[in-house]
């Protein structure tokens, strides 16, 4: 059973910094590039980061570049998504998702983020 397990949201003032995790079991960890998405309330969900099987690469959405960092454990099956300088208008619930070269995809269940004063 594929699972993926998400903790470290909350709620943070403005200007502060998150790290959320994201634990994945039931797969092949390395064969996944993997991803975190967000959805603020009344908008569509959207990609914030990516990052590559190897941990080599990534990418990032043009409104958090150079504040938040996405990384990747291979020996423990967990990413990470480091949040600074976090912002009133990245109040969301963020996603990881796992996706393979077959676009086998899973989700886990989101957490909450608001950044609020």
């Amino acid at each position: 059973q594929v699972q993926l397990v998400e903790s470290g949201g909350g709620l943070v003032q403005p200007g502060g910094s998150l790290r959320l995790s994201c634990a994945v079991s039931g797969l092949t960890f390395s064969r996944y590039a993997m991803n975190w998405h967000r959805q603020a309330p009344g908008q569509g969900r959207e990609l914030v980061a990516a990052i590559t099987r190897a941990g080599d690469s990534s990418i990032y959405a043009d409104s958090v570049k150079g504040r938040f960092t996405i990384s990747r454990d291979n020996a423990e099956n967990t990413i990470y998504l480091q949040m600074n300088n976090l912002k009133p208008k990245n109040t969301a619930v963020y996603f990881c998702q796992a996706i393979d070269n077959n676009q086998d995809t899973y989700w886990d269940q989101g957490t909450q983020v608001t950044v609020s004063s």
